[in-house]
């Protein structure tokens, strides 16, 4: 239950909403220097990797790294040239993939 930004969460422990600060605002990028301006948000991020290297960890610890080919709203991912890696280690060569977003951990980008 919550009131006034304050609860229990489900372990019983009280937690308190805090907000979170420059959340979408424009920052100035790496390139400072020309004083070009982007917008920093998660959706920006995820743009901008699609037909890119990525790797993606599922809520089971399995990784699957290959290139972004789109994405859903539901963070339901599709890939191409995908490897599975369990354990640290390779475990297949999968190819094309289709990966529900509920399993998703986090998506990260890797360089080319």
């Amino acid at each position: 239950r919550s009131v006034g930004g304050r609860g229990v969460g489900l372990n019983g422990k009280r937690w308190r909403r805090r907000r979170i600060a420059n959340m979408g605002e424009e920052t100035k990028t790496a390139a400072g220097a020309e004083g070009s301006k982007e917008a920093k948000t998660p959706s920006d991020f995820l743009r901008h990797v699609v037909g890119r290297p990525v790797v993606v960890k599922l809520l089971n610890g399995a990784i699957y790294q290959g290139v972004l080919a789109c994405l859903d709203g539901y963070m339901n991912i599709a890939m191409e040239q995908t490897e599975e890696y369990v354990g640290g280690s390779k475990n297949k060569y999968i190819g094309d993939a289709f990966i529900r977003g509920n399993n998703v951990l986090y998506i990260s980008a890797q360089k080319r």
